[in-house]
């Protein structure tokens, strides 16, 4: 027997059990410690919770069939059905094995419930140069992975990509939407979080190797790279930076992984390929970083290893519009205040 696991975010598992039981969540996260100490370093916080839940008699999900809304789809589910409206494509890509060769390409599906994205391997990847904002599109036999913490659904040669399916209708999407907070406002579960704040210090970025096909980090085995799905490959590589960000209130380690590194850069892959083998041709680079304002969005994670908090970009912003973000910092003072006149230099977030 196959058991898939479906992964399922703490705080959701944690309002489940709210709803489905006479329980608090102070004591939900009671009896979660309570499971944590009794399986200490056997168990994540999040598989205290299941047990807790199946304790309870509740039941963290339904079995769904036919259509699922892109709120209820989870990371493990497979021949997940979908309907959703286009709301951004990305470029196409070739990549190449020892053993293949072929095509990727990725979208963002929303619907009335959220956005998803959508990766879409081999001949299907073509399909995606006729998509355009708002079309509609129906999956059938998608699988759902997760990448740096966010859900994905990808397509194969057994799944069916349909533009503009007849009789299909969705409604508005529900808007992707961030929340501004402080760093020292952080919580660890926290997601679609926007920050606002100055690089005050630059370390090297690092290449790891990657498998061209899934994009998984590769093992290295007898001098050969190893990918658990595609074997023995040639490697392409990846990279990511650490930089520190401080918005006055306190500072946090904060990720950028390759795209994000790229917008960040203003640079290509072949670009910053370069400081693989020529690392203090990046200094230039760091000296130019300091100092700079940038916004980012992304989520807060725990570093178990160093009992600390940080947060991993999924969006950055460069350059932050000055005007736009003195209208954002009169607007969240309080009601008291903006009736006085506040004056912000634009020094402040050029």
């Amino acid at each position: 027997m196959v058991v898939i696991l479906f992964k399922i975010p703490l705080d959701d598992i944690i309002n489940t059990i709210k709803k489905k039981s006479n329980i608090t969540e102070e004591e939900i996260n009671t009896r979660i410690e309570k499971k944590l100490k009794q399986l200490s370093g056997l168990i994540s916080k999040e598989g205290a919770a299941h047990i807790v839940a199946n304790e309870l008699g509740v039941k963290l999900f339904d079995q769904y069939t036919g259509k699922v809304q892109i709120k209820n789809i989870l990371t493990g589910m497979r021949d997940v059905e979908t309907v959703g409206k286009v709301q951004q494509t990305f470029d196409i890509r070739d990549f190449q094995t020892e053993t293949r060769s072929g095509k990727v390409g990725s979208f963002v599906l929303g619907d009335e419930t959220g956005t998803i994205r959508v990766v879409v391997w081999g001949s299907q990847a073509d399909d995606i140069s006729q998509l355009n904002k708002d079309t509609i599109i129906k999956i059938k036999s998608g699988y759902v992975r997760e990448n740096q913490g966010r859900k994905e659904i990808h397509l194969n040669d057994r799944s069916k990509l349909i533009i503009n399916p007849p009789g299909e209708k969705v409604g508005e999407v529900k808007p992707f939407t961030v929340k501004r907070k402080k760093i020292n406002d952080l919580q660890e579960t926290d997601e679609n979080i926007e920050l606002l704040a100055t690089i005050v210090q630059v370390f090297e970025p690092r290449f790891f190797e990657i498998c061209p096909e899934c994009n998984k980090r590769l093992k290295q085995v007898e001098g050969s790279f190893i990918c658990e799905t595609h074997k023995n490959i040639t490697p392409e590589y990846s990279y990511v930076l650490n930089l520190v960000l401080d918005d006055g209130t306190e500072t946090i380690r904060t990720v950028f992984f390759r795209n994000q590194l790229e917008n960040l850069l203003n640079k290509n892959k072949e670009q910053i390929l370069v400081y693989k083998n020529n690392p203090e041709k990046f200094e230039e680079i760091r000296t130019s970083l300091l100092g700079n304002i940038i916004k980012v969005n992304g989520r807060v994670t725990k570093n178990t290893m160093f009992d600390r908090l940080e947060f991993i970009t999924n969006k950055v912003f460069p350059n932050p519009d000055p005007k736009e973000e003195i209208e954002k910092l009169k607007e969240d003072q309080p009601k008291k205040e903006s009736e006085k006149e506040v004056e912000i230099s634009t020094e402040e977030v050029e």
